[in-house]
């Protein structure tokens, strides 16, 4: 056997074992359970960029229309 077919039965055997207890727990198919967790993980990949540059437009949007004045007399 393949040393690549080696590791990726180790993972399956190992590290799905998480997601067929849920599924037995919560009486779902094992598939589903491991599309939630993939999709689950690229939207919160996706979400936090999307905020921070939501938040970098913002502060940049605030910076443009609030200027600091050095000074009083500077009207």
């Amino acid at each position: 056997m393949k040393r690549s077919n080696k590791i990726r039965l180790f993972f399956e055997r190992n590290g799905f074992a998480v997601c067929t207890r849920m599924a037995d727990l919560l009486g779902m198919k094992v598939k589903s359970v491991r599309l939630f967790f993939i999709y689950a993980s690229f939207t919160t990949l996706v979400g936090g960029f999307v905020l921070y540059l939501t938040l970098a437009f913002w502060i940049k949007l605030k910076d443009m229309i609030h200027t600091k004045r050095s000074s009083v007399f500077d009207l």
